[in-house]
């Protein structure tokens, strides 16, 4: 498993991508962004053609480990970009409430973090060549609002735990790609 770390607009996708175009054989990129106003569409667009046609692609957010695990044993290689939007889709699925004060984190965190734990172990013995993407959000200045902070503070655990489990991690500023593990 190759982690792919980096902050945003770094060009860890595309480094990624370049990763994955190296594998012979079938590839499956996993997108878990959704569409949630123009921006956001206009993004996914992008991304979308910049890959290559012959990739098959999965949207989806959901049960990850599950599909992973199905989908190895028809393509060489996975790469799933990215684990930043899988959280912040998987918070807003699972909360029980829009009202931010009184959301259950620990709750919340205890499931998230078992579905990514269960992703991590999947993707780290696999057969096919598993290619992660995530943000690197914690270099910044603590954020000011409740959902924020425990979102880096999640975000953080979850990147520890995938770089815990990667045979490679890179970390991709400016474009330029650092190998910082393997």
């Amino acid at each position: 498993m190759i982690l792919v770390t980096g902050g945003d607009k770094s060009g860890k996708s595309a480094f990624a991508e370049d990763l994955a175009k190296k594998v012979n054989g079938n590839v499956l990129y996993i997108a878990t962004a959704k569409v949630t106003d123009e921006e956001m569409e206009h993004r996914i667009l992008k991304h979308k053609q910049r890959r290559p046609e012959h990739w098959d692609t999965l949207e989806s957010y959901i049960n990850l480990a599950e599909k992973i695990e199905e989908a190895e044993k028809k393509y060489n290689c996975i790469l799933l970009d990215c684990i930043t939007l899988l959280l912040t889709n998987l918070i807003f699925e699972y909360n029980k409430t829009d009202d931010i004060e009184n959301m259950d984190f620990i709750e919340l965190e205890n499931k998230i973090v078992k579905e990514l734990e269960e992703i991590a172990e999947i993707c780290s013995i696999s057969k096919s060549e598993i290619i992660i993407v995530t943000g690197e959000i914690g270099l910044g200045i603590v954020p000011i609002d409740k959902l924020s902070r425990y979102f880096r503070d999640m975000m953080g655990n979850v990147n520890q735990i995938l770089a815990k489990k990667a045979n490679e991690v890179y970390f991709v500023v400016s474009g330029i790609p650092m190998k910082i593990k393997g």
